[in-house]
């Protein structure tokens, strides 16, 4: 087998803690920024939607090149690992150049158009908030690039520790600035520019050591190769189109709940914001995902490839099943620490419920694809996801909302019917992985 249980261990624990202290930070933001109103609040989630939509497309970038770099190492092609990392780096920092200064010109505008009619207090918080924090995104995909290789390799220590620096100084930074200098919304945003600017210098300077597997060897590595940035972008472009387009539907609805009022919109931000912590077995093991799948199909074992798909799978059930119960029985006091009205956390509280217990089909339907997309099949999750994401999470809510006068759970319902469509589907298209494989790379 290539992979021993110390081998997963090694890989899967450090991804676990990485993203965990990921949604930490990220609630502590949302904490923080409450001491500072409503309208805070309601800002901030405006921005990180579309934050969410700028870092899915970063990562899927990220995702194809681990899934190039594994499937080289499984074929024992060290050399090309190599370069396909520098290629990498440098197809990620160009489009988050280009990104970032859409984002800083374009900035109010934006924001004005994916949201519509929202109150000026929201608005001119999340305007202040959206321009800091897009100085940001070259230097996080600057990290993730970086630490889709360290992944690649097993080695997913290196991003942890980073990660971990990282996240500190957004805490420290965000303390300082919100309780003790008493700035606004700046004071959670500016803490993340410079976390951010931290872990991008640091993963720079490691990425280049000579006792790395796979690094970044000389300045030639980062010269366009467009056979290799072809290979990546075959599994990037699908992801990120995916992923974009899904964060895409996710701001539509956006919209929607900022339609019903502040309270309605303050609730669903705490909610989404905690039920994260639902979904970090389903990120950390899907990325562990990548890189055993991908080495699995480079080096043809294709029947490993498949029984470590379903390993991986029952240990996210395992870890959901803990965070879950957590959630339920501690909805009430852990909804309380962001100081809500009554109304609101009545709301979140009665969502993170609901969610709790509809997560059973969140593995199937987020991580298993991962699977698929480390086999070059990233075109079906992207065609199934798109299609599920419009028909039932976007046009359901409408639906629920302003015809069946749900209020803010028929948000929530429409995208509980849109995981149900995605598990079936790809648990299907999973049952004739192996032979698949087989014909395909016969």
């Amino acid at each position: 087998m290539l992979f021993s249980r110390k081998d997963l261990t090694k890989l899967l624990i450090p991804l676990i803690i990485e993203q965990t202290l990921a949604v930490a930070v990220g609630m502590a933001d949302v904490v923080m920024v409450a001491a500072v109103g409503e309208a805070a609040v309601s800002g901030v989630s405006l921005v990180d939607s579309i934050s969410l939509l700028i870092n899915q497309l970063l990562a899927a970038l990220a995702t194809g090149g681990a899934v190039v770099i594994s499937q080289y190492l499984g074929n024992k092609k060290v050399g090309k690992a190599c370069h396909a990392a520098g290629q990498l780096v440098f197809i990620t920092t160009l489009v988050s150049f280009v990104i970032a200064a859409v984002a800083l010109i374009f900035n109010r505008h934006l924001l004005g158009t994916i949201f519509g009619q929202v109150e000026t207090d929201v608005m001119n918080n999340a305007v202040t908030y959206f321009a800091i924090t897009a100085c940001s995104y070259p230097f996080l995909a600057l990290y993730n690039s970086c630490a889709a290789v360290y992944r690649s390799v097993g080695n997913s220590k290196v991003s942890m520790y980073v990660s971990l620096i990282m996240n500190a100084i957004n805490v420290v930074g965000n303390y300082t600035c919100v309780y003790i200098l008493h700035w606004g919304v700046e004071g959670v945003a500016y803490p993340t520019l410079v976390s951010r600017m931290a872990a991008a210098a640091i993963m720079l300077a490691l990425i280049k050591r000579k006792d790395n597997l796979v690094r970044v060897r000389r300045a030639k590595d980062l010269y366009p190769s467009f056979r290799l940035i072809g290979n990546i972008l075959s599994v990037g472009i699908p992801s990120g189109l995916e992923n974009s387009i899904f964060q895409v539907g996710k701001l539509t609805l956006q919209s929607l709940v900022s339609s019903l009022g502040t309270t309605a919109l303050a609730s669903y931000a705490v909610a989404s914001n905690l039920v994260t912590l639902e979904y970090l077995g389903t990120t950390a093991i899907g990325l562990g995902m990548i890189t055993v799948v991908g080495r699995c199909v480079g080096a043809k074992e294709y029947g490993q490839a498949k029984f470590y798909t379903r390993r991986l799978v029952l240990l996210t059930y395992g870890f959901l099943a803990v965070i879950c119960t957590v959630m339920v029985l501690g909805a009430k006091e852990i909804v309380g620490v962001y100081q809500l009205s009554p109304e609101a956390s009545a709301e979140a509280i009665r969502m993170i419920t609901v969610h709790s217990a509809v997560m059973i089909l969140h593995p199937i339907a987020f991580c298993l694809p991962n699977a698929l997309r480390a086999s070059y099949d990233p075109k079906f999750t992207m065609a199934v996801s798109i299609f599920s994401m419009w028909a039932f999470r976007v046009l359901l809510a409408y639906w629920f909302v302003r015809e069946m006068n749900l209020g803010i759970m028929g948000v929530w319902y429409g995208m509980y019917v849109d995981w149900a469509f995605r598990a079936l589907v790809f648990a299907l298209r999973f049952h004739g992985y192996q032979k698949r494989m087989e014909r395909r790379w016969a």
